[in-house]
C-alpha cells in the first residue's frame, strides 16, 4: 500500500474520530459573568422615580438594567442577519438589557449523522481515486458492480459525492429554532409558532415580561 492509499484511507478515519472527540469533550468552563447592576452605576432616573413610588419605571429609565434576554438561533440556518437585528432592537428599547446570541443545535441523533457523512463523503472520494487495487486490501477480491458505474464518471461522481454530501450536512446541523428567553422564559418559540417573530411583537413580549418581573421583585418593598 503505497502513501497516496495510506492516505485515502486514513483521511476519513482521523476526521471521524477527531468529529467524536470535539463532540463529546464538554466546553471549557465560562468565564464569570458581572451583571449589569453590579458594574454599572445606577441610571440618574432612579433618584425621580423615588420621590413616586408607585409609578412603573419606564424603558428609557433603565427598565432593562439586570436583565437578560438569550436569543437561541440556529446558525446553519442563515438566521444570524435576523437575531443582530432583534438584538440592536432591544438593547435601543431597553438601555442597560444584556442580549446574548447563541447556536439551537439540533437534536444529537442528527449531531452524530452530521459527522458521519464527511467520512462517506471522504471514502467514496477515496475508493474512486484509489483504483480497483483497494478492494482486495480491505478483504473483496472482485470490486462491486457500483464501482465501475462510478468510475466510469469519475469526475462527476466526485462532484455529485461532495454536492450531496454537504446539502446532507448542512440539512443534518440545521434546528429551524429562533427561540427566545427573557430572564429564562420563553417569551417566543419558532418551533412553535413556525414563523419569526415581528420587532413590535418582540418588543411587546419582552415588555411584559421586564413588567411582570419588576412587580414580581417588588412585593414587599418599603421604598423609603
Amino acid at each position: 500500500m503505497d502513501r497516496a492509499q495510506l492516505l485515502l484511507l486514513g483521511l476519513p478515519l482521523v476526521l471521524f474520530v477527531s468529529d467524536l472527540f470535539s463532540l463529546f469533550t464538554p466546553p471549557p468552563p465560562k468565564p464569570p459573568s458581572h451583571h449589569h447592576h453590579h458594574s454599572q452605576p445606577k441610571p440618574p432616573l432612579i433618584d425621580e422615580t423615588l420621590d413616586i413610588p408607585l409609578r412603573k419605571p419606564s424603558a428609557l429609565g433603565g427598565i432593562g438594567y439586570g436583565s437578560t434576554v438569550n436569543i437561541n438561533f440556529c446558525a446553519s440556518c442563515s438566521y444570524r442577519g435576523t437575531a443582530v437585528t432583534m438584538k440592536k432592537m432591544l438593547e435601543t428599547q431597553f438601555p442597560g438589557i444584556d442580549v446574548i446570541l447563541a447556536n439551537y443545535p439540533p437534536p444529537l441523533p442528527k449531531r452524530l449523522l452530521s459527522k458521519v457523512v464527511p467520512v462517506f463523503q471522504f471514502g467514496v472520494i477515496g475508493i474512486i481515486m484509489a483504483g480497483e487495487h483497494i478492494f482486495p486490501m480491505i478483504g473483496i477480491m472482485t470490486p462491486p458492480p457500483w464501482y465501475y458505474s462510478l468510475r466510469a464518471n469519475r469526475f462527476g461522481s466526485i462532484a455529485s459525492a461532495w454536492l450531496l454530501g454537504n446539502v446532507l450536512q448542512s440539512f443534518l446541523q440545521s434546528s429551524g429554532a429562533f427561540e427566545v428567553y427573557c430572564n429564562d422564559e420563553l417569551v417566543f418559540s419558532k418551533l412553535e409558532e413556525g414563523r419569526f417573530p415581528g420587532e413590535i411583537e418582540l418588543k411587546d413580549l419582552v415588555s411584559k415580561t421586564l413588567a411582570k418581573s419588576t412587580v414580581t421583585d417588588n412585593v414587599g418593598v418599603v421604598w423609603p
